[in-house]
C-alpha cells in the first residue's frame, strides 16, 4: 500500500524529512487501506511520543516527534455530495529548553 506507515528499516536509503522542510502528499486510497494506515497512525499516537511516516515507492520517511493535545475535527457536509473529513493535527514537541531564572 502506498502511503503506509511503517517503522521497519527500509532496504533502500530513504530521504529523512527534517524540520526546516515543509512536505505534502496526497494519497486516494481504497477504504480499507485508509483505515489500515489510520490504525497503524493510532497504534504509534498510543506507544510513545515519535510516529514515522514512510513512502519506500516513493522513498521518503518523515520521523515526527509529537506533544499534546492532539487535535481532531470531524466535519459533516450531509447536503448536495455528502461528504465526510475527519482532520488530526498533531502537535511537535518543542526542542528547546527555557532560559533558567535564578
Amino acid at each position: 500500500m502506498s502511503g503506509e506507515l511503517d517503522t521497519a528499516d527500509a532496504e533502500e536509503e530513504l530521504t529523512v524529512i527534517r524540520q526546516g522542510r515543509d512536505f505534502e502528499r496526497e494519497y486516494r486510497l481504497t477504504a480499507d487501506d485508509a483505515g489500515e494506515l489510520l490504525v497503524q497512525l493510532g497504534e504509534q499516537l498510543r506507544s510513545d511520543g515519535e510516529l514515522t511516516v514512510t513512502d519506500e515507492e516513493e522513498g521518503w520517511e518523515l520521523p515526527f516527534a509529537f506533544g499534546e493535545p492532539v487535535e481532531l475535527e470531524v466535519d459533516f457536509e450531509g447536503t448536495g455530495e455528502t461528504e465526510l473529513e475527519i482532520e488530526v493535527e498533531i502537535p511537535g514537541v518543542a526542542d528547546d529548553d527555557g532560559p533558567t531564572i535564578s
